[in-house]
């Protein structure tokens, strides 16, 4: 019997394991959090699966998406992460990535995690919407609005609120897994 899943991930294999295995779990990791922050901002204008099939490079780029490695990047590190063809060499992402893993860190300081303070917007748990096809789903919400109004505040770069509300779909901060996907219910 074949799986009913939310029709974006195709018959591509690798869009399908994403979504199968990552796309709306609850992430309360900082480490993982990061990533999927990183990950969001550089497919700012460009298709998921564009970023999805270079995470490895990317991984590997940043340093294993280290934010503390990555805040003291100097000239010739994002030098050579310009001149990367396994990454998306935007100059203007590669330096707000820098940048993005000094304002993470600073919120860590201020709420103890990075995990604290975006599910705080949420009371910690995870919204489950009841999507029944893909184009209810939005782009933005209110809440992507404020955190996107938020961590730009806090000196966060590439965050508005598309970015945003992608990253709160692929943390699993809200469910948006259409109603007869079988991820629907298992996340």
């Amino acid at each position: 019997m074949t799986k009913i899943r939310c029709a974006w991930c195709g018959n591509d294999p690798l869009y399908i394991q994403y979504h199968d295995t990552e796309w709306g779990v609850p992430v309360y990791d900082d480490a993982k959090l990061f990533e999927f922050l990183i990950l969001e901002t550089f497919q700012a204008g460009l298709s998921w699966i564009t970023v999805l099939r270079k995470r490895e490079n990317f991984k590997a780029a940043f340093d294993n998406f280290n934010y503390k490695k990555i805040a003291n990047y100097n000239e010739a590190k994002l030098e050579e992460l310009i001149q990367n063809k396994g990454i998306i060499r935007n100059k203007l992402k590669i330096n707000a990535t820098v940048s993005n893993a000094n304002s993470f860190m600073e919120i860590q300081k201020e709420f103890g995690s990075f995990s604290n303070y975006i599910w705080s917007f949420l009371n910690g748990k995870p919204i489950k919407n009841s999507w029944k096809n893909l184009n209810e789903l939005p782009a933005t919400t209110m809440l992507s609005n404020e955190i996107s109004k938020d961590l730009k505040k806090r000196g966060f770069k590439f965050v508005g609120s598309t970015v945003i509300y992608a990253h709160m779909q692929a943390t699993g901060m809200v469910n948006d897994h259409v109603k007869d996907c079988f991820r629907y219910n298992e996340v």
